[in-house]
């Protein structure tokens, strides 16, 4: 039997009845409301997976209830119904997180295969983005709602909150998932390099030009283009990035004939745009042209709920490597974990999660397998920095990475585990719990070269 409360509403009562009957025939909860008001009401007695509501209510008018069911409850996705569809209302709709429009009339079939799709896409989610916090739900829907479109993405957050990850998610749920998902990193790479990656260039038209060379936009044609760090381009860069956007159309490095590519954008940043907007460090259309649709990844400090979850899934998946049987976490580690800030957010969680696997010896781990600087973040820091000024011995000391050295710490580890296995990706990959698409990005990133 289906999963999940829905939601119905119309003013139009026999309209309604209709769609509750055909949701509760195929199984589904199912429940009505003649207006956004008591919509609203309803929603504050009992949990709802899904709202179906007609766009022009009395009153209160579906895009209002929308708005207000995302303030209350950002976890709940909205499909909207409406007989005269429009491209500004279906722009507006789409930025407030409205997941798809159905055009009257609905027929059973294509109801169904609405409300089947939202349900199976949430699923498929909830085994990858792990959490139970209002933050993680909510930006599961925000995927979820904008996977389906090929709006452009912007995706904020500090380093290690999983951009990437939320990025994967939405071109593997999106109708661009049969062509292959491509990354960059704006930040490894020169301008000229950057350059020649992203819009490639023609025979002869720089010194090492021995061959022509199709760059990103024309390989991720009808798919989707990932500019991780795009906050670290250049602004002469930036303005290349967004006639691309706008004309839909490239010109290689060394070429004359434009080439039209139908590409979707998502780009991430860890830094402050609004800020580098008044520095004059971004341009504005940019900026606008990217933020189309916005998703925050929050950091870990602010979604705490979350932290067992994703600790235990760490656990599992080390301990599964490693070969070794643990049935959780006491209650004071697992405390220390949940209290500490995670500089490193999510990274670094993992990160601890593996060594505490590594370390420990018993079924469960314990406040003795975590890392000093989780327990006594102060005292850890102090230490390492006296010994260090003193000219004393650190090798017995656990080393204190600050947030700005997380992707130091991940590169270091991706070098130790290609020593490990002569260079081997493949088996990198699998020690490090990565995908081979995510290893070979993260050799890109890093500018490491394969041994």
């Amino acid at each position: 039997m289906p999963e999940g409360n829905i939601l119905v509403v119309d003013d139009e009562e026999r309209q309604r009845e209709i769609y509750r009957d055909i949701l509760l025939d195929e199984g589904y909860s199912a429940e009505t409301a003649p207006n956004a008001e008591s919509a609203l009401r309803l929603l504050g007695q009992k949990r709802f997976d899904l709202v179906i509501t007609d766009l022009n209510l009395p009153g209160m008018t579906g895009i209002q209830l929308l708005s207000s069911v995302q303030q209350a409850d950002p976890t709940v996705a909205v499909v909207l119904i409406t007989g005269y569809p429009s491209i500004q209302s279906a722009i507006e709709a789409t930025k407030k997180g409205v997941y798809t429009y159905l055009e009257k009339p609905v027929d059973r079939d294509k109801l169904l295969e609405v409300v089947g799709e939202v349900f199976a896409r949430m699923a498929v989610l909830r085994k990858t983005i792990l959490g139970v916090s209002a933050a993680t739900k909510g930006m599961l829907r925000m995927i979820l709602k904008v996977a389906g479109t090929s709006h452009t993405v912007l995706i904020l957050g500090e380093s290690g909150t999983g951009k990437e990850l939320v990025a994967r998610e939405i071109h593997k749920l999106s109708p661009r998932s049969d062509h292959p998902f491509l990354a960059v990193n704006c930040a490894s790479l020169t301008e000229t390099l950057l350059e020649s990656e992203l819009f490639g260039h023609e025979k002869g038209a720089f010194t090492d030009a021995h061959q022509q060379k199709k760059g990103l936009f024309e390989r991720a044609n009808r798919s989707t283009l990932f500019l991780d760090e795009i906050g670290d381009t250049s602004l002469s860069m930036q303005a290349k990035i967004l006639r691309a956007l706008q004309e839909r159309e490239i010109m290689r490095v060394g070429g004359t004939e434009p080439i039209k590519v139908d590409v979707r954008i998502i780009a991430a940043t860890n830094r402050n745009l609004e800020q580098m907007l008044k520095e004059r460090r971004f341009r504005e259309d940019l900026y606008y042209r990217l933020k189309v649709i916005p998703i925050v990844c929050p950091p870990l400090r602010e979604r705490r709920e979350d932290i067992e979850v994703l600790a235990m899934h760490f656990i599992r998946r080390a301990a599964f490597d490693g070969k070794r049987k643990i049935a959780g976490i006491a209650p004071d580690a697992l405390e220390a974990l949940k209290t500490y800030d995670w500089p490193g957010n999510i990274r670094q969680l993992e990160w601890a999660m593996e060594r505490a696997v590594l370390l420990g010896e018993g079924e469960q781990i314990t406040l003795q397998d975590l890392p000093p600087e989780i327990l006594h973040p102060t005292e850890a820091v102090e230490a390492v920095s006296a010994a260090a000024q003193s000219g004393g011995d650190t090798s017995g000391l656990e080393p204190v990475i600050p947030e700005s050295s997380w992707e130091e710490h991940e590169k270091a580890k991706i070098l130790e585990a290609l020593q490990r296995t002569n260079g081997n990706i493949t088996r990198a990959a699998q020690l490090l719990g990565m995908t081979f698409r995510t290893l070979q990005y993260r050799l890109e990133k890093f500018g490491i070269k394969r041994m």
